[in-house]
């Protein structure tokens, strides 16, 4: 039903504009339109997503449902045997129908190729994010929490979780 593919720096505009569709959605009922508006700047301005992949190391994947993209995932190398799933989104619609299991498992692995032999993954999620429950359920634990300054007087509340690949 589903396919997935690496995306590259003619995906960025695709991927801005899945993002308008998903990251405001999401955090609706958790961020203010301002901090959300800022995020999504932040994150999801073209030239942040071309940074991010030519120079911060991100690697971007986008799952499509016949010829419409659905969602993607973003993984990112952060230490000797430390990766960070940055970012994980299904469009709403295609939400309940797995897509999630599927992304979440072409982040480790990807992870795996690039990195064969034991290492670990982690995440940011919102404390407050229904998410936290689709991770749980994907084997992953909260390793600790923070507080994080993004910048404009706005904070990240998450818990930083970790699973073993």
């Amino acid at each position: 039903m589903f396919t997935i593919r690496k995306a590259d720096t003619s995906d960025i505009e695709l991927i801005n504009k899945l993002a308008w569709q998903i990251f405001p959605a999401t955090y609706k009922d958790i961020l203010t339109k301002e901090q959300s508006d800022y995020m999504m700047d932040w994150m999801y301005s073209p030239e942040n997503i071309r940074k991010q992949m030519e120079e911060e190391g991100h690697i971007y994947y986008i799952a499509y449902e016949e010829c419409e993209a659905a969602g993607y995932v973003s993984i990112q190398p952060e230490g000797k045997d430390l990766y960070h799933l940055q970012k994980i989104y299904v469009l709403p619609y295609y939400q309940k129908y797995g897509l999630g299991k599927l992304l979440f498992r072409q982040a480790i692995s990807a992870i795996k190729e690039l990195h064969p032999e034991p290492c670990r993954m982690e995440l940011n999620v919102n404390r407050r994010n229904p998410a936290l429950g689709f991770y749980e359920h994907m084997g992953m634990k909260k390793v600790r929490e923070g507080d994080f300054p993004i910048g404009n007087g706005y904070y990240m509340n998450d818990y930083i979780m970790g699973i073993e690949i």
